[in-house]
């Protein structure tokens, strides 16, 4: 996979970027409406050891879907996703990422936490990013330079009140080293952890000023790039483990309202220290 590069992001073709925000906000309205119609309604999961790697039906629909009408548009674009293998797109300038249903396991059961997660990613970073959150009826949507708007509403951080919530996902084995320590580090704090299955979703509080943070101690491209993309343009900034300044960082992922960045990075620093 491209490794990308921590300069400041290039300007893109104003073309591409608005065919391709129109192009990702159809595909997600498309996903809401198979994920609502099928959500725990007998969903088969791949026999798998963890629900964490369901891989059901409506993924494969989705990405299917999302594919056909991704290379039909874009025929020099290639598109990732989790089964792709990472080595195709090394020399090129985009790409897409797809993530058909993030929080799998939610899906499943019916819980109303999953989002369907899209992405057009150069060197830089997300270009256009759409998130849609479907038990909201919400398309969550960004594009580098253009801001992000909530069901074509603009969104942006310094309009809401300091959320007291900070998020985090679990890895697919379980809890992460360190994780019961940085939440026991933010409730010293004044500031509640939630765990609620979804790494799009957790980013995309953030961008909406309903969580002040996202910790993310290790994540896929294709789980945070939509979401990414909303909160660079809402005003989140996003960092690294080590509080470097990168779009989607290798190594671990903290999207943070500026006010609390910081102090939030240290909870985790501190954490994860050996």
């Amino acid at each position: 996979m491209t490794v990308l590069s921590s300069r400041p992001a290039q300007p893109v073709d104003p073309g591409l970027v608005s065919i391709a925000l129109e192009i990702a906000g159809r595909l997600a309205n498309d996903a809401s409406d198979v994920i609502m119609a099928t959500a725990g309604r007998g969903a088969r999961p791949d026999d798998e050891a963890s629900p964490f790697d369901w891989v059901t039906d409506t993924d494969r629909t989705l990405e299917r879907h999302t594919r056909r009408v991704l290379t039909a548009e874009f025929p020099h674009i290639p598109v990732f996703c989790e089964d792709t293998d990472p080595d195709v797109a090394d020399d090129a300038e985009f790409r897409w990422v797809v993530d058909p249903v993030d929080g799998t396991a939610n899906y499943v059961a019916g819980v109303p936490w999953c989002a369907y997660s899209l992405a057009l990613v150069d060197r830089w970073g997300p270009v256009v990013g759409v998130v849609a959150d479907p038990y909201r009826a919400q398309i969550y949507a960004a594009a580098r330079g253009r801001g992000m708007r909530a069901n074509g509403t603009p969104v942006r951080l310094g309009d809401q009140a300091l959320s007291p919530i900070v998020c985090t996902e679990m890895t697919r084995t379980g809890p992460w080293p360190g994780m019961g320590e940085f939440i026991s580090r933010a409730a010293a704090a004044g500031t509640g952890v939630r765990v609620l299955g979804s790494k799009a979703l957790a980013v995309a509080q953030v961008a909406l000023g309903h969580a002040a943070a996202a910790v993310l101690d290790s994540y896929h491209e294709w789980d945070v790039a939509g979401a990414v993309a909303l909160a660079v343009e809402s005003g989140a900034v996003v960092l690294d483990r080590r509080g470097e300044d990168a779009r989607l960082p290798v190594d671990g992922l903290l999207v943070a309202v500026p006010e609390v960045a910081e102090e939030v990075l240290g909870w985790w620093q501190a954490s994860t220290s050996r």
